[in-house]
């Protein structure tokens, strides 16, 4: 993974996880069409940080999801 900010995710476009439920909790957003990586941020906090996470590592990440690698 790669910690660092995204300068580049504008502040519209972000979409929040499908798995966050609409009680004001923990929430995960992302933002589509940066070129070098998938910005992630907490929708709690919009104006802080976001981690930029490499493409590749963003998918191999999914695919585990996907898969049930994770125990929930």
């Amino acid at each position: 993974m790669d910690d660092r900010t995204a300068p580049t995710a504008a502040a519209s476009g972000w979409r929040k996880s499908s798995y966050s439920g609409n009680d004001g909790g923990t929430c995960v957003e992302i933002h589509d069409g940066d070129p070098t990586g998938v910005p992630v941020r907490d929708s709690k906090n919009p104006h802080g940080p976001a981690l930029l996470i490499p493409a590749d590592g963003w998918a191999a990440f999914i695919g585990s999801l996907k898969n049930g690698d994770f125990p929930s």
